[in-house]
């Protein structure tokens, strides 16, 4: 039987709420271990990643070696004006946070602030579930797909582009497959404590 997009959601986000805080724990250490070996995150000055929710691994390990190595961190932040799309903007200890309307903390919004996404090195995205070619589940909303449509635009014609996306998982939300849509937005690389996924 096939599952919908939405049972796939349902299932994969059952899966990681089931994960015990000792294995939570483990997996943020085995993520940072793959991260900080990676060599296009060693050789990034500007990444973009997200603060977890809803069971996600736990990215501040990840943020915190970030801060130490010089490298310059950014959050999405719902775009105010422009509904679905996210703005990039920069991210330390002493940023002034925020809650949006989807119950997520996100930096307070201040336009000088903003990195365009063209001028990221690395975009780190959240995901429900992934699978082998690339393509990924979230939440539903749509922000990714739309935030890195121009970039698989230009990916897709041979054009070389500075911005690398990787999707962050748990090894327990690789599925065999999922029903893509068309305005998805497949991933070219997919990290998780266990492995990492080219899927080029």
């Amino acid at each position: 039987m096939t599952l919908s997009r939405q049972q796939l959601r349902q299932l994969v986000r059952k899966r990681r709420q089931a994960l015990t805080p000792q294995q939570q724990n483990q997996a943020a250490e085995l993520l940072l271990e793959q991260l900080s070996q990676h060599p296009v995150i060693n050789g990034a000055d500007k990444l973009a990643i997200y603060l977890a929710n809803d069971s996600e691994i736990n990215t501040l390990p990840f943020i915190h070696w970030c801060w130490q190595q010089g490298k310059t961190v950014y959050l999405p932040v719902l775009h105010p004006f422009s509904k679905g799309q996210l703005l990039f903007l920069h991210y330390d200890q002493d940023t002034a946070m925020t809650v949006n309307h989807l119950g997520i903390t996100e930096p307070k919004l201040d336009l000088q602030k903003i990195c365009p996404v063209d001028q990221l090195d690395v975009l780190l995205t959240p995901l429900v579930a992934f699978d082998l070619s690339g393509d990924r589940l979230g939440m539903g909303g749509g922000f990714y797909d739309r935030t890195l449509e121009k970039w698989h635009r230009r990916h897709q014609s041979g054009e070389s582009t500075k911005l690398h996306p990787i999707g962050l998982a748990h090894d327990c939300q690789r599925v065999e497959k999922i029903p893509s849509e068309y305005w998805d937005v497949p991933i070219p690389e997919i990290i998780t404590p266990g492995k990492v996924y080219q899927c080029e």
